[in-house]
Order: C-alpha cells, then structure tokens, then sequence
C-alpha cells in the first residue's frame, strides 16, 4: 500500500510539474499586457476561489458539519499554517513573475529548478545529512547555471538574479509544505497560502503598479491558466502529493517543470536557448538528478560485498 502511495504521488507531482512547466509560458505572456504583481494578484486570487466548490464538496463527504467545533479546528489550522506557507509562496512567486520580465522562460524554469540542489543543504538546518551526491548535485548544477546565465563579462542578467534567489524561497516552500502538510487538512491548506498570496500581491500591485482593465482583459487566457490551472490545481496536487513523498524525492520530480517550460517556450514563444544555454540546461538537469540516485557510498559497499562473494 505504502508504495502504491508513492507511485500516486510520484504521478501527482508529474502533472503538477507539467501544469508549471507551461505556466512559464502563460506568466511571461501575461507580462506583456499588465504587472508583475498585478498578475499575480488576480491568478492567486482565481485559484483560491476555485477551491471553495471542492472545499465544500469534501468537507460534505467526510460529514464535517459547518460551524462544528471539529470544522473550527480544522479551519484554524489551515489558516494558521497556509498564512505562513503563502507568505514564503509570495516571495517566491514574485521574484519568479518579475524576473521573467527580463528573461525567457526556458532559462526561468531551470534556474527556478536549482531548488532540487537546494532542498538538501537547507535540509541541514533541519538535522538531515547532506550526502556525497547532493554535493558533486550541486558543483555540476552550479556549472550548468553559469553556462545558461552567466555573460561574457562575468555577469548575470537581471531577470536571472531574481529568478536564482526565488529558487531558495521555492526550496523553503517545499520543506514547509512537507512538514505542514502531514498535520494540516491540504485543500485548505492550499487555499489560504494562495489567498494570502493574492492579497499580499494586491497590496503591493495597488502601491506600485497601475492596474488597468483594458491590460487584464488582454492578459485574461494567461491569466485564467495560470489562475485555475498552476495555482488552483497545480498547488494543489503538490500539496497532496508531497503528503506522501520525501521532499527531495518531491523536488527531483517537480523540477522536471524546466523540461516542459522549455518546449512551451520553443513551441508558443519561438525561444532559443543556443547551444551554451542547451549545454547549461543539460549539466543543471544532470545536477538536479544526481542527488537523487542511490548514495555514491552505499552502492560502493554493495559492489564491495557483492565481489567478497
């Protein structure tokens, strides 16, 4: 039962990394007709309105009466966990959304991806040890991120450095959410982090953006995809999915979103990566891969025994 647990939320995460993946696409059209935050205000927004139905149908089913003592309980913690869950959702998502103003989506995602090599050394902090292939993980993906970003004049470009530090709120928001999630009920959980999220972006966006109706409308298909599809569904399943799965084991499988992201980019948007950028993106994927294969120590001693035979 245990692994077909993990296989569901293996699958789960896949779709919730195909969902993402194309959203890329969806953000940085969205930012031709309207602001980084503005955007993410109403697609925050969309999303936690479309968990209301479901929220509803499934506390129904599990005979969870409204204004119960139990329901008070577990609305309580979902709000208590989802207001910090979204304010580390509302970093990330915002240096995401205004770093792709400034570069392709296909390089977004595999920079956001770093959080693969992330998550295990920000697991240290947290008493986990941090093993030989979470470190040769993150030299390789380190080179990677150098071929795909940096310049001739040993620089990176703007959008890049928002989207690199994003990557640590990302990694933090996948260590929390493995941890809130196992206590919390995870529908409502993701409700109010993406409900704190959109509010936190409106405020922003009404202090330092022009909102204009004639730019939502024109970004309204991005909009509604990156709404009810990467933030109502998408956060979702990765809050259900990672119910069931290792965070790293939840981040290897999640940041197969730079895979996806890149052939919507190369499809939708016409975007080339040129061949240092194809190099760059194949050294960070082998990076964020090498983690996540049997330990470098362990598989030697298994040789080791397996010849003493």
């Amino acid at each position: 039962m245990r692994k077909q647990q993990r296989l569901q939320s293996s699958f789960l995460l896949l779709i919730t990394a195909c969902i993402w993946g194309f959203a890329f696409v969806a953000q940085r059209q969205g930012m031709e007709h309207t602001g980084p935050f503005t955007f993410n205000a109403v697609r925050f927004a969309l999303g936690a309105l479309s968990l209301v139905p479901l929220i509803l149908v499934l506390d129904r089913r599990s005979g969870l009466r409204w204004g119960s003592q139990e329901a008070k309980s577990s609305w309580s913690r979902a709000s208590a966990s989802g207001l910090l869950a979204g304010l580390i959702l509302f970093c990330g998502a915002s240096l995401q959304q205004i770093g792709l103003v400034h570069t392709t989506a296909g390089k977004a995602a595999f920079v956001t991806g770093l959080y693969i090599v992330i998550v295990p050394f920000l697991g240290l902090f947290l008493k986990q040890r941090l093993n030989l292939n979470s470190g040769l993980g993150a030299i390789v993906a380190v080179i990677g991120l150098y071929l795909l970003c940096i310049k001739n004049d040993f620089t990176l470009g703007e959008g890049d450095i928002y989207e690199l530090v994003g990557a640590f709120f990302w990694s933090a928001h996948i260590l929390l959410i493995d941890r809130l999630s196992r206590t919390t009920d995870v529908i409502k959980l993701s409700f109010f982090q993406v409900l704190t999220c959109s509010m936190l972006s409106f405020v922003v966006a009404v202090a330092a953006e022009k909102i204009e109706w004639t730019g939502l409308s024109q970004a309204l298909i991005p909009i509604l995809y990156g709404g009810i599809c990467s933030v109502g569904i998408a956060y979702t399943l990765q809050v259900v999915g990672q119910k069931n799965a290792q965070p790293t084991q939840a981040a290897i499988i999640m940041s197969m979103e730079t895979v996806f992201a890149v052939i919507g980019g190369y499809f939708i948007l016409d975007e080339s990566l040129g061949s240092r950028g194809i190099i760059g993106c194949s050294l960070m994927l082998v990076g964020m891969i090498v983690p996540q294969l049997p330990r470098i120590g362990l598989l030697r001693r298994q040789l080791a025994s397996t010849e003493g035979r």
